[in-house]
């Protein structure tokens, strides 16, 4: 399914990417995991994510991410659950595969890879106790890149990078697999103003940008990101690389285990993504936050 995108991005057009689907699984109310957020859902909801999924794919999602950001394999690894998180991911992927399935025309299904680690209790940050050796690390990527390979992944879509040292391992992993893969920055502004790496106010958008595209990913994307923040970051990735660009902002933050929603009307949110089309943003979607409804409007923008 990844050729119809493929031949959509090669030809200049806009694809549309999903929304967030670990929020919208919380916002109709499955309860998250203290200790990995949304991946539970899987086993434990597998209706709802799968209506996430059915949702966006109705409001025009032409690329739907199967729930697979909050199966981290740091995460699950920290909590003794390498093999869970296998089992995880193959459960998801099913879901996702099934939905796009059935949709009756093309739909490609992305593999999430996050570089989430267990958070500091009532924070967004990582808790410092945890550390890995890199051996381990490499590996531990390896294996959720390859499982989701096995399971039927159109593409990977790593998600979150943030730093030049984990994101770069993520993003190696997944292109080890000789599947498409689409690099995903989050980024915030430092204290003076510039853009950085979320909790990461020392590596600077600029050398993630160049660090994480030397693997030759084929898109690179500001995403779970402020709204304020995308034009500007997409500017720097254009400055910094010259393959496809694209975005998928966030609305709202995050206070572990649950999501913070902040309303943004659809049509404003659709107005914005106007700007990021014309700054040379081809994929556009939303993050964590961003709702069916706001895809909706995105698909009537790109139909306009």
């Amino acid at each position: 399914m990844y050729r119809h995108v493929k031949s959509k991005l090669d030809n200049g057009e806009l694809v549309i990417l999903d929304g967030g689907t670990g929020t919208d699984i919380q916002r109709r109310g499955v309860e998250m995991d203290s200790d990995v957020w949304c991946a539970e859902a899987n086993r434990t909801h597998p209706e709802v994510v799968r209506a996430v999924h059915d949702d966006y794919i109705a409001v025009g999602a032409e690329v739907i991410t199967a729930n697979t950001y909050a199966s981290a394999p740091l995460m699950f690894n920290a909590h003794g659950r390498d093999a869970d998180l296998i089992e995880t991911d193959t459960i998801a992927m099913r879901i996702a595969r099934g939905s796009a399935d059935a949709a009756g025309h093309p739909i490609a299904v992305a593999g999430s890879i996050s570089v989430m680690r267990p958070m500091s209790k009532g924070t967004d940050d990582f808790d410092p106790g945890f550390t890995w050796d890199d051996d381990t690390v490499r590996r531990l990527f390896d294996a959720k890149a390859e499982n989701l390979k096995a399971c039927g992944a159109d593409l990977l879509i790593m998600e979150m990078m943030r730093d030049t040292k984990f994101s770069s391992w993520a993003v190696e992993a997944a292109v080890n697999t000789g599947l498409p893969v689409w690099v995903g920055i989050a980024v915030e502004r430092t204290g003076n103003g510039e853009l950085a790496g979320v909790n990461h106010p020392e590596q600077s958008l600029e050398s993630i940008v160049r660090e994480l595209t030397r693997f030759n990913p084929d898109a690179c994307l500001i995403m779970h990101s402020p709204i304020d923040t995308i034009l500007e970051g997409l500017e720097v990735i254009s400055a910094n690389w010259t393959g496809t660009i694209g975005a998928y902002p966030e609305a709202g933050e995050f206070t572990m285990p649950d999501w913070q929603f902040v309303d943004i009307a659809p049509a404003d949110f659709a107005a914005a993504a106007q700007s990021w089309q014309a700054a040379g943003a081809q994929i556009v979607g939303g993050c964590c936050g961003v709702t069916p409804d706001h895809i909706a409007a995105l698909s009537s923008m790109s139909t306009q």
